[in-house]
């Protein structure tokens, strides 16, 4: 039976970019594949100079993450599984234009951010991996880099390892995560099970130098729900 390694990505703030160029910068609301390899290359020590190393990584790993957080929506006085998005606003200089090229003077760029989320990611290593399970769990227990929540102004709130749980064995990622408390949510994907729910994101990373991406299906799956809870009122590890 296949051995999972269990990742947790807590934080008060975390951002998962969506494809963008520069004055606009939205976020998924799962974790991204760019955004979990940007965090596990921090903890191995691959420098984002490396798109190459980063590639490689990528490419020695499936994943599942599956959304734990619960909010309460006060200005609808109902809850929801759905983390909450705030938007900050920056102002940037000569952004870079899609054909390459820069546009003069500043722009006030929108960024968005997910609030108090909380993911459970399981991860499968393939037979082809540079880099084992093995390495990436070491790596995730003393990072070389600060790893972070998407981007550099998200840290984490929690260890990336639960050390009472750092590995599960299961017959694949929907029960590895189901071995996992709550054990039930929403899982976002790369294995399409039963699940009729597809998204095409762009978040592979590809190598090139430039930081392009190639696209990926992702297959959305509703588990079981469990009854949503203000996180004030839950008592945390």
């Amino acid at each position: 039976m296949p051995e999972f390694l269990i990742l947790r990505l807590r934080g008060v703030m975390q951002a998962w970019g969506r494809h963008t160029y520069e004055d606009f910068r939205p976020v998924e609301i799962f974790p991204t594949r760019s955004g979990l390899v940007g965090l596990l290359g921090a903890c191995l020590g691959i420098d984002r100079a490396e798109p190459g190393r980063l590639r490689d990584l990528s490419e020695s790993f499936r994943y599942a993450a599956r959304a734990d957080a619960r909010t309460r929506l006060e200005y609808k006085k109902e809850k929801s599984l759905l983390p909450r998005k705030i938007t900050d606003y920056h102002t940037i200089l000569e952004p870079r234009l899609v054909p390459g090229s820069t546009r003069k003077g500043a722009v006030v760029s929108p960024r968005e951010y997910l609030c108090d989320a909380h993911f459970t990611v399981a991860l499968e290593g393939r037979p082809e991996a540079v880099f084992s399970l093995e390495e990436i769990r070491a790596a995730a227990r003393k990072p070389f880099f600060t790893p972070t929540l998407g981007r550099r102004s998200c840290p984490l709130s929690f260890p990336l390892l639960d050390p009472a749980l750092e590995t599960v064995t299961a017959d694949d990622l929907h029960a590895a995560l189901a071995l996992v408390p709550p054990g039930a949510g929403t899982i976002y994907s790369e294995m399409p099970g039963d699940s009729p729910n597809r998204y095409t994101v762009r978040d592979v990373p590809t190598g090139h130098p430039k930081r392009q991406f190639a696209a990926r299906t992702l297959y959305i799956h509703a588990e079981t729900p469990f009854d949503p809870v203000d996180p004030a009122e839950e008592s945390e590890d």
